[in-house]
């Protein structure tokens, strides 16, 4: 069981999530991951980011802060007599914090690997939290660094994990535990090199985490809780009506999540699929809600009319597009174009190409577009130079939006109901893509259509 940093933002909320803990493990053996308290991490990166300017009284104030939201839970939720060794582990994280900044601020600059280091230090706090929490309301838990566990490569700050040895370390530490009845207390998206240097599995990484280890321990499902009842037809910030889905398939989930979906970071179903164990997407704050099952198969073509499972979108993306001359081929260009974001690691999230116009369009997060459009130019550079290619350009304010279902393959008259919708509502489509496996289309709107786009949808197919 993953427990998220809305689950664990203040002294009320751990308790409450301890009290569950207490109460579902009478049922079976539990592991349980845990993030960062909510905004603790971003605490961490903000103070070395102000440590790499020189901004020493800055990130000095962070950690104080950091501090005095640790030490007020344990002051709330624990005994007297338990403060000073909690603290006292505590002090020792912060003081690692101090060590790093410090460096940090001597050269002027933030390491990858420097960065993991101070990213992890919110989560292993939590950790003897919730330990001294569980045991004081009796049951036998033990805190468990991440890092002891998963195995990854050097990749700092987005690191890939290597299944055999996280496997055989994970099943050595933690099954020893749990046939003693022991409730491990893990952290999450924190890991280590196979020479023990901390790594992290990327923003998010706590629900990777907690099915990397749920796969090593064959355990028989994953629980992730969250603050939402479970993955929505829709973002409910734009269409307030949007209902639970109660059931996805593995591939549905990852297309939504790859899509802007944020209950479910977009790497966290990798581990769990070969072994097809199911994962549920549980609500903290409301734990009588069934939530959503994600499994091998959703079983659930009467949940939606059509095949359309659920809508998923991104507001803000930019469409960028490369026009070739004749001597330049599509091939060559498009290879060229996609090998390049590849090797930065940048995310498209949608590629339209017309071979006979050499046109290549691919649509970027907002965020990444400057990034996007430099490296470009650069990879360009030479083609540009002598005309073999046109200047890139770019469309602003577009969005992406999504129609996902596996029940859409082989259903006739999907498309034609999703664009006459759009028509029937004034909204001017720019783009199309779709997959060959048929389970998602995918088109761009402008951005300030996407709220009127997702609710025609919504309506149109009855989620």
């Amino acid at each position: 069981m993953k427990f998220g940093g809305t689950s664990l933002k203040d002294a009320e909320c751990i308790s409450g999530v301890a009290k569950l803990i207490v109460r579902l493990q009478k049922k079976q053996k539990l592991a349980v991951v845990l993030s960062a308290q909510g905004g603790i991490t971003d605490a961490l990166i903000q103070s070395a980011r102000y440590a790499a300017r020189g901004k020493e009284s800055l990130w000095r104030k962070v950690k104080q802060e950091i501090k005095r939201r640790h030490f007020q839970v344990v002051e709330n939720l624990l005994s007297p007599d338990k403060w000073p060794q909690v603290e006292l582990k505590l002090s020792d994280y912060l003081a690692d914090l101090e060590a790093l900044c410090s460096g940090i601020m001597l050269m002027r600059e933030i390491t990858p690997r420097a960065l993991d280091a101070i990213a992890s230090l919110g989560e292993l706090m939590n950790i003897e939290i919730m330990t001294e929490v569980l045991r004081s309301k009796g049951i036998a838990a033990e805190a468990i660094d991440g890092a002891d566990l998963l195995v990854t490569d050097e990749g700092f700050g987005n690191a890939s994990p290597i299944s055999d040895l996280s496997r055989a370390k994970t099943r050595k530490r933690i099954l020893p535990l749990l046939q003693e009845n022991i409730v491990p207390v893990i952290t999450g998206f924190r890991a280590a090199t196979r020479k023990g240097v901390s790594t992290t599995l990327g923003r998010g990484g706590s629900d990777y985490s907690a099915t990397l280890i749920g796969a090593a321990l064959d355990a028989r499902e994953v629980w992730i809780w969250t603050d939402v009842d479970g993955v929505m037809t829709a973002d409910p910030r734009l269409i307030p009506k949007a209902k639970i889905v109660p059931a996805l398939s593995y591939r549905e989930a990852i297309e939504l999540s790859y899509f802007g979906a944020r209950v479910l970071y977009y790497k966290t179903l990798e581990p769990v699929i070969k072994k097809r164990i199911p994962v549920w997407i549980k609500n903290t704050f409301n734990p009588a809600s069934k939530g959503t099952r994600i499994s091998l198969r959703s079983n659930s073509r009467s949940n939606s009319s059509g095949g359309v499972k659920a809508i998923t979108s991104v507001a803000r993306a930019n469409l960028v597009t490369l026009r070739g001359g004749q001597i330049f081929s599509f091939p060559g260009m498009a290879a060229k174009a996609l090998d390049a974001l590849a090797n930065q690691s940048i995310t498209t999230l949608m590629v339209i190409q017309l071979s006979a116009d050499n046109v290549l369009s691919l649509a970027v997060h907002h965020k990444e577009l400057d990034q996007v459009r430099t490296l470009l130019q650069k990879t360009f550079e030479l083609e540009m130079r002598h005309d073999y290619m046109g200047p890139i350009e770019v469309m602003h304010q577009a969005a992406i939006i999504v129609a996902i279902g596996e029940n859409m393959e082989g259903t006739p008259g999907i498309a034609g109901r999703i664009f006459g919708a759009l028509g029937s509502n004034g909204i001017n489509v720019i783009a199309i893509a779709q997959g060959s496996s048929e389970m998602s289309i995918s088109f761009a709107v402008r951005s300030a259509d996407v709220k009127e786009a997702v609710g025609a949808l919504h309506s149109e197919f009855h989620l």
